[in-house]
């Protein structure tokens, strides 16, 4: 499961950095609509990193018995 889980994770961050390096082309603030796809990837990268730390840990609990 953790490769799967370090897969998404590397695909939801190149999607954001398209995202970021798009906006930077352009002068002036991005869209408000930019801005929260921006934020929500951020969000959705956050709950993936905590799942696959919660899994590394049952992994290594679950070795240790």
């Amino acid at each position: 499961m953790s490769d799967k889980l370090n897969a998404l994770l590397e695909r939801l961050k190149a999607h954001q950095r398209t995202f970021i390096l798009a906006m930077a082309e352009h002068d002036g603030l991005p869209a408000g609509s930019a801005l929260r796809q921006v934020a929500e990837l951020e969000n959705v990268i956050a709950a993936v990193e905590a799942v696959a730390a919660e899994e590394a840990d049952r992994v290594r609990r679950d070795g240790q018995r």
